[in-house]
């Protein structure tokens, strides 16, 4: 029993390093922070045209052409001076159905007048130092447009400590570094917010993270932040009227002016060439929408996104060296414990 006890344990050891292999996950990195902590900590100062009292954002009603200057504070808790740097960025629908405020957007909805990042600029140099256990007030000077615009524009004043100390060092792997910000929402409402306005741009295949994938294309037109919505679809062949896929996504929000693009995951023997149509609803309290649209998918196009695809990607080298090493692993503790137990037979003699 002992025998076979050390045997499992080699075994067990063997797979846990070819697992740590194949994920990516083998080394570790400790951390240089005492406390562990952010550190510090941002407040907003918010002006006597605040729409909301108590929050702890900037919602502003604002007019046209109006000139402010907005302030946050910086906090710092720690024994020592900090870098934080700060920028602003406009808000947009990601790609999980949530309004990011954080992560700049790489394009933007045709429908998007007005941009708040252009609008409210950082008043002053983009990376500041707070003394410690002191504060810093920063400023974003803001410009609004001579115009007779109304509705919301949404954005995020982000602020990230700068920590250039790495946290870690493995032989080979990847340097890790802290990273801590904070975000504070702003939003600007000029005139009557006006009511939602979606529309189904487009529908096209493609592939998200791996997976083969239907991409709905959804719109908000509207400057209106568009809250809490459940979307129910429908796929089905045209030519045979079959059901190919069914999705229900719910809490989807919608920035103002903003695209969701709507990743809608099929299992690899759904994605194929043929002509199909897509039924959507959209829902909540403020309205219903129903959209329908048919597309088609090439053979060609089938072909390129299986391709890329997890599912029909051939087994990687990582994995063919994981199952090397599993695999002598696994034939050296053969060989020990057949040793083994000779040597336990001959002392028995």
């Amino acid at each position: 029993m002992q025998i076979i006890k050390r045997f499992w344990g080699i075994v067990s050891l063997g797979i846990g390093v070819v697992m740590g292999l194949m994920s990516g996950q083998v080394g570790y990195a400790a951390s240089t922070n005492p406390e562990n902590n952010i550190g510090f900590s941002v407040s907003a100062q918010l002006p006597s045209n605040q729409l909301k009292t108590g929050q702890s954002y900037f919602d502003l009603k604002m007019k046209s052409g109006q000139k402010q200057t907005l302030k946050a504070v910086i906090y710092n808790s720690t024994k020592r001076d900090i870098k934080v740097r700060t920028n602003i960025h406009t808000a947009y629908t990601n790609q999980n159905g949530a309004i990011e405020y954080i992560t700049a957007a790489k394009t933007f909805d045709p429908s998007l007048k007005f941009s708040l990042a252009k609008l409210t600029k950082i008043d002053g140099d983009a990376v500041v130092t707070v003394p410690a256990n002191g504060t810093k007030t920063v400023t974003a000077k803001v410009k609004m447009p001579t115009t007779d615009f109304q509705g919301v524009l949404l954005g995020g004043w982000n602020f990230e400590k700068v920590d250039d100390q790495v946290t870690g060092h493995v032989d080979g792997a990847m340097n890790v570094r802290n990273q801590y910000a904070y975000m504070i929402a702003i939003k600007y409402t000029l005139g009557k917010v006006p009511a939602p306005k979606l529309l189904l741009a487009q529908v096209k295949p493609g592939v998200d993270h791996g997976h083969q994938t239907i991409f709905p294309i959804l719109r908000n037109v509207s400057a209106v932040i568009v809250p809490k919505l459940t979307l129910k679809t429908e796929i089905t062949d045209r030519k045979t009227g079959k059901l190919v896929k069914q999705a229900t996504k719910r809490d989807v929000r919608l920035a103002p002016n903003s695209v969701f693009k709507y990743p809608i995951l099929m299992a690899p023997e759904q994605l194929v060439a043929g002509h199909y149509h897509l039924k959507m609803t959209a829902k909540n309290q403020q309205g219903h929408w129903t959209f329908e649209k048919d597309f088609d998918i090439t053979a060609s196009a089938a072909k390129k996104y299986r391709r890329a695809s997890n599912e029909h990607r051939e087994i990687r080298p990582i994995w063919l060296v994981a199952l090397g090493v599993l695999g002598t692993l696994i034939f050296g503790a053969i060989i020990a414990l057949i040793i083994l137990i000779i040597r336990r037979h001959r002392q028995a003699k």
